[in-house]
């Protein structure tokens, strides 16, 4: 494949691509939940079920599908992981539309979207690593970030009214129609994707094949890598962290201190432009300092805002600390998390990063599953303001795993990769990290 000196027409599809996908996601944020409610009428442990069971049952069954990605030419499986998140959600508005609606299939429909998007994530990520050259990776990475923020500043509150006038079907509809969008944005990048085959011992394997043994790997590489570990930690720890109380300042914030949803929303649609703001300064950063002082500096000053959140109070001075805590928050995410994606695929070899990438987002999701559920028990036996505070005094430990000593420079990083890193520098990219924001 012949390389410009920028990112490409390739890459300006699978942007575009992801762009679509990303807004039609945010367009019909909770509109399942909302169908189970206003159409099925179910309870609130029906909706709960509903969304801890999309979580929780798609990361585990996508487990064995990041080595069965490895050994597969990426873009074909990206465009049936749209496909098949297309079909799955359309059936909903099929569904509604013949009276045959359900709870199961609403549950079932979550499972299906949630496995698609792990497998579309690994993937994507190696894709990605071929298409982008490394000295792009940060720029690569700023643009993803800066989409994902905008589309999450705007999705919600357009899907919102969208909602209103036209009703939560209608958004679902948009949002299957998004994926099939992504999956035409994909076919045409058009360029030659080279089957996946053996890097590091061509005599030992001359075809690539699914081993059972495989299903552990991307977690060993990743815990074996010096500095994948404390960066894989620290990641986990953190957006489990930030997450886990957000149903609970719901409560606090409207249930107790009597913001209307709208307020609530606007609290945290405006903070997103501080996403924007920080995947804009990640690129001249990282050339100024460099990756690592961008990753422990960006890395913790986002642990420290959250624990403004236990101090939120009634009427506008309320709304305003939680905004301006928001913004802080999403300002330093994202700058962290393009030098975060980075450095995750410039250290993993070409033959391993849908594994990998496919054990960070399973561990992400389950443990931010477990810590919801863990942070609901906690604010019942207190109260939703000192489960707040809780999670926000145990991020502030979380900088730990960023010390210097736990995180080699990306010079020595590339001394450690196998030769094969050197043969495909030209094929080097990244994926999208973790973030946060309304429907993070």
């Amino acid at each position: 494949m012949t390389r410009g000196g920028g990112l490409g027409r390739e890459f300006r599809w699978l942007w575009a691509a992801y762009a679509v996908s990303a807004f039609g996601t945010r367009l019909s944020f909770d509109a399942l939940p909302l169908l189970a409610v206003l159409v099925l009428h179910v309870g609130p442990t029906e909706v709960s079920a509903l969304a801890a069971a999309g979580l929780a049952v798609g990361a585990t069954v996508a487990v064995p599908l990041g080595p069965w990605v490895e050994f597969r030419r990426k873009r074909p499986v990206m465009i049936s992981m749209d496909l098949v998140r297309c079909a799955a959600l359309l059936s909903v508005p099929a569904a509604y539309a013949l009276d045959l609606l359900t709870f199961p299939q609403l549950l079932l429909v979550a499972m299906v979207v949630a496995v698609a998007d792990i497998t579309f994530t690994a993937a994507s990520g190696a894709c990605l690593k071929f298409l982008v050259p490394p000295e792009h990776l940060v720029a690569a990475n700023g643009r993803f970030e800066a989409t994902t923020w905008t589309t999450t500043m705007l999705g919600p509150p357009l899907g919102g009214a969208a909602m209103g006038l036209l009703g939560p079907v209608v958004t679902v509809l948009l949002d299957a129609c998004s994926y099939l969008l992504s999956a035409a944005g994909i076919r045409a990048i058009g360029t030659k994707e080279p089957r996946p085959g053996p890097t590091t011992k061509p005599a030992a394997r001359t075809t690539p094949r699914f081993r059972f043994g495989d299903l552990l790997d991307g977690w060993r590489y990743i815990l074996r890598d010096p500095a994948l570990r404390p960066l894989f930690l620290n990641s986990v720890l953190v957006n489990a962290l930030i997450m886990a109380p957000a149903p609970l300042l719901l409560m606090l914030m409207v249930g107790q201190l009597g913001f209307a949803p709208w307020q609530y929303g606007l609290a945290f649609a405006v903070p997103c432009v501080g996403g924007l703001i920080g995947s804009r300064l990640s690129g001249p950063l990282v050339a100024r300092y460099g990756q690592d002082r961008v990753v422990r500096v960006a890395g913790t000053l986002r642990a420290c805002w959250p624990l403004g959140l236990a101090f939120v109070g009634a009427g506008p001075a309320g709304l305003v600390l939680v905004m301006v805590v928001e913004l802080g928050l999403i300002t330093c995410i994202g700058a962290f998390n393009p030098v975060l994606a980075t450095q995750r695929l410039t250290r993993t070899p070409p033959d391993r990063v849908a594994r990998t990438l496919t054990a960070w987002s399973v561990t992400g999701k389950l443990s931010t599953a477990a810590m919801t559920a863990l942070w609901g028990v906690l604010a019942a036996v207190t109260t939703p303001r000192t489960a707040i505070a809780t999670a926000g005094l145990l991020l502030l430990t979380t900088p730990l795993l960023l010390l210097p000593r736990s995180q080699p420079c990306l010079k020595s990083q590339h001394a450690h990769l196998p030769t094969e890193s050197t043969e495909s520098a030209a094929n080097v990219g990244t994926d999208q990290a973790d973030g946060r924001g309304t429907g993070a």
